[in-house]
């Protein structure tokens, strides 16, 4: 590995070894215990284990950015958390507002003109540019819960949550490089572990609006797992 290959992203790496980011490494270890957790809670529903696949991939490929630090790593870590995204607004509109599969879809692509608007306005506010990427996330289950309180005021009420938890996580994910003067280790590594726990609460969101809503071949006949 040439070190002019190696991405120098965050206020941990010092230099282009394989362990130079060892805390921002090591905590995506959170993310596959929050994909085995959300698997083993899942009881066989079949949404929520398709988010516990995508969990998974999100700590092999966030770990893979964080330890190699190359462009396909880079790719290998942002993928998975889009795929995470569009798969929960997806199934949001399927089992929350109880759309068609293909006006679920086309609800879902809504997302793509949503960030095209917030993420130039995010990159404007001083302290965001660095997250200004993951915002529209937090803008549009903030707008879902709104939506739902109504309708489904529990799902609305775990959104909330949802949106609080993302909103502490994006702060540490922001401060990273502000504070590295002060605070060398970074705070990169806290993004990371909030966000595996908020990842993992909307999944049990979902879970629990599905349980006792769901087709027998939805919710896998009942399996445990």
């Amino acid at each position: 590995m040439e070190n002019g290959q190696v991405i120098d992203a965050y206020c941990e790496r010092l230099g282009p070894g394989l362990w130079a980011e060892p805390w921002n490494a090591v905590t995506n270890l959170a993310f596959l215990i929050a994909a085995l957790w959300v698997w083993r809670r899942s009881g066989g529903v079949l949404p929520v284990r398709v988010l516990a696949v995508i969990l998974f991939a999100i700590g092999i490929g966030s770990g893979l950015w964080h330890t190699l630090a190359l462009p396909w790593t880079g790719a290998a870590d942002v993928l998975p958390i889009l795929i995470f995204v569009l798969a929960y607004i997806h199934f949001a509109n399927r089992y929350f507002w109880q759309l068609t599969p293909l006006r679920a879809a086309g609800a879902t692509a809504l997302f793509f003109p949503l960030a095209a608007v917030v993420i130039p306005l995010a990159n404007t506010v001083p302290g965001l540019q660095a997250s200004a990427g993951y915002m529209p996330v937090p803008v549009m289950i903030a707008g879902y819960a709104v939506a739902l309180r109504h309708r489904l005021p529990q799902v609305a009420r775990g959104l909330g949550i949802g949106v609080a938890i993302l909103a502490v996580s994006l702060t540490f994910r922001s401060l990273d490089d502000p504070l590295c003067a002060v605070w060398p280790l970074g705070t990169h590594f806290l993004w990371h572990v909030l966000n595996a726990v908020m990842l993992a609460w909307m999944a049990e969101v979902l879970r629990r609006h599905l349980v006792g809503h769901v087709p027998g071949h939805l919710a896998g006949q009942g399996a445990g797992g």
